[in-house]
């Protein structure tokens, strides 16, 4: 289904062109945290890439885990960055999180 506002078809056209073999299961949560309020002042580009890396870092990695096991924030962003773009490359992606990436 194609129907939504426009910032809504322009954020489903930027998944699908960043992330062109991620699972629907994974392009719906990463769309549904792209939309929230916060993001809203970002281009679209910027509010998919943050949603897409917070998705995977907390989801699909041990990156909540370490930090339950008392790592500090950057040690276990450290530590999931491979596994971050392992993900991010089998769905097609061509731009890796990088450590720059991750300072805030």
């Amino acid at each position: 289904m194609t129907a939504g506002t426009k910032r809504q078809k322009e954020m489903r056209k930027a998944l699908r062109l960043l992330l062109p073999r991620v699972p629907m299961r994974d392009a719906e949560a990463i769309l549904a945290g792209a939309l929230a309020g916060h993001l809203r002042h970002l281009p679209p580009s910027i509010a998919l890439w943050q949603a897409t890396t917070s998705h995977v870092r907390h989801e699909l990695t041990d990156y909540d885990t370490l930090l339950d096991e008392g790592y500090d924030r950057d040690s276990a962003r450290f530590f999931v960055l491979d596994a971050m773009n392992d993900v991010l490359q089998d769905w097609g992606c061509n731009k890796p999180v990088t450590d720059a990436d991750e300072t805030p």
